[in-house]
């Protein structure tokens, strides 16, 4: 295990921010930590980070605790970004790079890759004041592992993205995950948290709500979501045995069930034996269950 967060607390006189929080990320994974503002996420990040002292518990990075870690093998986007505005592009990230150990010589290939990899060849001397709030993402982000970090914080990485940038942003975190970097990152968007998380931690108000992979939170409420086409109107479709709700889509109906036992009833009631264009059961998307954890319906 790389990281581990052994019964983590912080407190402030008499607020307490993160609560006994502990959790563990394995080498080379993408790990998510999410929640609503004021979760304590940034609060989680500064502890590991040693920015802030925890009042309980242990933060240990390969064995070894946080205070002693060398902080070269760190890297971190900060979600209140902070790039020089009247330096250029290229500029900003050699700057880091040098602030991390590195010598200019030495940095020029991982400059000019990612420089190019990011699309900002044109920009090159430009100031990052001249940028757009994209573009200038994207160099914060490339500033915060241009020293190539064991260990990466992204905290809320996707802000202010379109969504090219953003798929550049994603295919960037995957290949330094197969690089063999250790990532842990939040973000609001929970589609890109679905997508790129092997396991994740859901904080409320500093308590973990959930810790473990992803499809095991699923597991945990079953396939309950049925998307179906049919005859049937909403109103009769609420009053069928084991439907919570009902929601129109634009290709039919969504219903949400107590449990998937239901099912198999369904597909009777519904299908009367004959053939249905669409009866399908899955589970609920990582966005619905946040919703349903932290507070919000399903559907």
């Amino acid at each position: 295990m790389a990281l581990v967060i052994d019964q983590v607390t912080k407190r402030y006189h008499d607020f307490t921010a993160v609560n006994q929080l502990s959790f563990t990320i394995e080498k080379g994974e993408i790990f998510g930590l999410i929640g609503q503002n004021g979760a304590g996420k940034t609060t989680t990040f500064r502890m590991i980070l040693d920015l802030q002292e925890s009042t309980e518990g242990d933060i240990s990075w390969n064995g070894e605790s946080m205070h002693n870690v060398n902080r070269d093998v760190l890297g971190y986007l900060p979600e209140e970004r902070g790039i020089f505005p009247t330096m250029t592009v290229e500029d900003q990230l050699y700057f880091f790079g040098v602030l991390r150990g590195w010598t200019k010589k030495d940095l020029k290939n991982e400059v000019d890759y990612w420089i190019k990899r990011f699309e900002l060849e044109d920009k090159r001397k430009s100031k990052a004041e001249t940028l757009s709030k994209g573009n200038q993402q994207k160099v914060q982000l490339i500033a915060s592992f241009i020293h190539q970090p064991e260990f990466l914080i992204l905290d809320e990485p996707f802000s202010g993205l379109d969504p090219v940038n953003r798929e550049l942003l994603m295919q960037a975190i995957l290949y330094l995950r197969e690089k063999g970097t250790t990532i842990l990152f939040s973000s609001h968007q929970m589609d890109n948290v679905e997508e790129l998380c092997d396991h994740l931690c859901i904080l409320k108000r500093g308590v973990s709500l959930f810790t473990g992979s992803l499809i095991d939170l699923k597991e945990q409420y079953g396939k309950i979501k049925l998307s179906i086409r049919t005859e049937l109107n909403e109103s009769q479709l609420s009053e069928l045995p084991g439907v919570k709700s009902v929601k129109i889509t634009k290709d039919g109906y969504t219903l949400l069930l107590e449990n998937e036992s239901y099912g198999e009833q369904l597909h009777e009631i519904l299908g009367k034996g004959k053939y249905m264009e669409k009866f399908s059961m899955d589970y609920l998307s990582l966005d619905e269950i946040f919703k349903d954890l932290v507070g919000g319906e399903h559907v």
